[in-house]
């Protein structure tokens, strides 16, 4: 088998860079046939594994966060619309949150993850397909959307160099608190039945389970289900919003009156006065959308996993 790793030298703070030489040493010393090539520029890494699945390697293989996983996988689907559909799919993890491999049953540290990428157990996982915002052609994600709040969180968190993973999200979700706009009034539509009118502090429509490295967003989510699992939150005051964090870290905010957990297949979120911003597996798809339609296509992508 041939494998394509695609390395992107920033993730996890530099921590891409200096895993190269232990990915490579690894790699050899299992006896696998690999190319390995590191991203220069923003969706580098669809290009390069859009190029991989037409040249017909195996398995492409993404060591990175999530944000860089979301383009491989754009690029990978991209290549099977024109019939290239043989590459399967893995993450080695050196991100800042790993949220895409804690969601699929990648482990979420780099040793653990090489180990599960030689040993090349497989499953097939679904996979998201929005449209709407800077998107209107549709943007293909593999752990979840996130509207409003935990978007603007993620804008946060990124600007936060000091640490990595779960304390950089918190930083993030406590300068938000206090910065954030008034949330939108929207209208979500799940699977053309259920309608639900709200002012919604914070929409995620999960693949996965987490978002922000810790935030168990849909703890009982499976990826390979053929449904999305929702969290939708509505607007609260400064100090409940502080107050329900521990509640989202441990996965138990479905006990909390402000918050719906729904299931559904198919999405369409609409913003009935102010627009919002929107991120999918934490790259943002819009900083002031107005409507999103999702679509989960089951069984739709090979990965290698634990």
């Amino acid at each position: 088998m041939k494998y394509f790793v695609i390395v992107n030298p920033t993730s996890g703070r530099g921590l891409g860079e200096k895993s190269i030489p232990h990915i490579e040493s690894s790699l050899r010393e299992s006896g696998l046939d690999f190319k390995l090539v590191r991203t220069e520029r923003v969706w580098h890494a669809s290009e390069l594994a859009e190029g991989a699945a037409r040249e017909g390697y195996d398995v492409i293989v993404c060591a990175s966060g999530d944000g860089t996983i979301n383009e491989s996988i754009n690029g990978i689907m991209k290549a099977r619309k024109d019939g290239f559909t043989k590459s399967a799919f893995s993450s080695l993890s050196i991100g800042t949150g790993n949220d895409f491999a804690g969601g699929t049953g990648i482990p979420a540290n780099l040793n653990d993850s090489l180990k599960s990428l030689i040993a090349n157990k497989r499953k097939k996982i679904d996979l998201g397909l929005v449209k709407g915002g800077d998107y209107p052609e549709g943007r293909y994600f593999g752990n979840g959307i996130g509207v409003g709040f935990d978007a603007a969180v993620g804008n946060e968190a990124i600007k936060v160099r000091w640490t990595r993973g779960l304390p950089a999200y918190l930083i993030g979700v406590i300068k938000t608190v206090f910065l954030y706009y008034n949330p939108p009034h929207v209208e979500i539509i799940l699977d053309d039945k259920e309608v639900i009118n709200q002012v919604s502090l914070m929409i995620s429509v999960m693949n996965g389970r987490r978002m922000g490295g810790g935030f168990q967003m849909a703890p009982e989510s499976q990826p390979d289900d053929g449904l999305f699992d929702l969290c939708i939150a509505e607007t609260a005051s400064k100090g409940r919003i502080l107050g329900l964090i521990p509640h989202f870290i441990r996965g138990t905010q479905a006990t909390q009156p402000e918050v719906k957990m729904r299931r559904a297949s198919k999405v369409s979120i609409k913003s009935l006065d102010m627009t919002f911003p929107a991120h999918a597996d934490g790259e943002f798809i819009c900083l002031a959308g107005s409507a999103l339609t999702l679509e989960l296509l089951p069984r739709e992508l090979e990965i290698i996993c634990a």
